[in-house]
């Protein structure tokens, strides 16, 4: 919910209002933009990811008053689900504003990011129920990012297909949205009409 918020209008108000005929006059380059763009979601949802599971984990060692003992045994887990969040955050970044680059208004690619979360899930849930089949699960962002996931932490799968799969699957989801976001970017205008 917090990407859908920060991604509504990062690229699609500046397609709108023509910001990007400000931008691009300047010494600006399109490569330039579009990293500041990824880069500004990407630190915010990093703060809300990342910096939240290092304070629960700090937090969880001062308050409950652990010993390195601790540490040791639950170092890996942390390093696991930090590189997993790490993940989660690229892909949502990628996914968003590859959403928010093919509109022109706040509303849409807030609406299709959720949609495209929850929807494949659910989705790929039913399907799943009907064949008993968990590859269908591939084509949901979100249950890729929980495979992968729990395979770093070294947890029991909930899927039937391999983690491989669904590493690869998040590797074309990335790709594909970082070309859409790079192509969109590169046809920004120039100079306003």
């Amino acid at each position: 919910i917090v990407t859908a918020l920060i991604i509504g209008g990062m690229i699609s108000e500046d397609r709108r209002n023509g910001t990007s005929a400000l931008y691009f006059s300047r010494p600006i380059n399109r490569r330039d933009y579009a990293a500041m763009k990824f880069l500004s979601v990407a630190l915010i949802l990093t703060v809300v990811v990342l910096v939240t599971l290092s304070v629960y984990y700090l937090g969880a060692i001062l308050v409950g008053g652990e010993g390195w003992s601790y540490v040791v045994d639950t170092g890996l887990l942390f390093v696991g689900a930090f590189a997993a969040g790490v993940l989660l955050v690229f892909t949502y970044t990628s996914i968003g504003l590859a959403l928010s680059s093919v509109s022109s208004g706040k509303f849409f690619p807030a609406v299709a990011f959720i949609g495209i979360i929850l929807g494949t899930k659910l989705v790929a849930f039913l399907i799943s129920s009907l064949f008993n089949s968990s590859a269908i699960y591939l084509l949901s962002p979100y249950d890729c990012l929980a495979h992968v996931g729990q395979w770093m932490l070294g947890l029991n799968h909930t899927y039937e297909h391999p983690a491989s799969w669904s590493l690869v699957m998040l590797l074309v989801m990335n790709a594909v949205s970082l070309y859409v976001l790079t192509a969109r970017v590169s046809s920004l205008e120039v100079t306003r009409e």
